[in-house]
């Protein structure tokens, strides 16, 4: 809880997220990552990135406590149209859902940055779903004031290439830095 947050430097890179190009990029300690599966063709970089394996199952830890490091925040992007569902249901049916849901349960400051099209987005259960989420106080990048909104239906490649890794990160790591308590005599 003592370090300061920071933005973490990120990319895109057709669908990837990488460390930025800067000299002295190294493993960022406090910061661990699951994904759904079956997508697993960059986590070698997301590996290297955040100093921690990526995991899509369950694993025991080898002692009594957790082997990941505390959670200074959550970022969950690209987001689908189903997984804003399911994590406004509360539905844990993997390990990154089952991690999220316990995140956002345990007050994690988590960002969300949804990735659909503007047919998706009409229907009324992601309405729903995103106004549950933000009365949950996630922190969701949707709208005319995040400057993100669905793109029509057909044009999610061309979309890809503006998401906005760098916003998203650095939104969750003001969001971990305004939840830490201050410091004794520096309130």
């Amino acid at each position: 809880m003592g370090r300061p947050a920071r933005p973490v430097p990120a990319a895109a890179d057709q669908g990837s997220v990488r460390p930025g190009a800067s000299a002295g990029t190294r493993p960022l300690p406090g910061r661990a990552v699951s994904r759904t599966p079956p997508r697993g063709h960059t986590m070698a970089t997301v590996t290297t990135w955040t100093g921690h394996p990526v995991r899509s199952t369950y694993q025991s830890s080898p002692g009594p406590r957790r082997s990941l490091p505390a959670t200074d925040a959550l970022v969950i992007a690209p987001a689908t149209y189903n997984s804003i569902n399911k994590i406004a249901l509360g539905l844990a049916d993997n390990y990154a859902m089952t991690s999220v849901a316990e995140l956002i349960g345990r007050q994690v400051p988590t960002v969300i940055v949804p990735f659909v099209n503007a047919a998706l987005a009409a229907r009324a259960p992601f309405r729903h779903a995103v106004a549950s989420l933000r009365d949950e106080g996630v922190r969701l990048l949707l709208g005319p004031d995040d400057q993100w909104e669905p793109h029509p239906p057909g044009n999610g490649n061309e979309r890809q290439k503006a998401f906005p890794w760098t916003v998203a990160f650095e939104t969750a790591a003001q969001l971990a830095h305004e939840s830490r308590p201050a410091a004794p005599g520096h309130a």
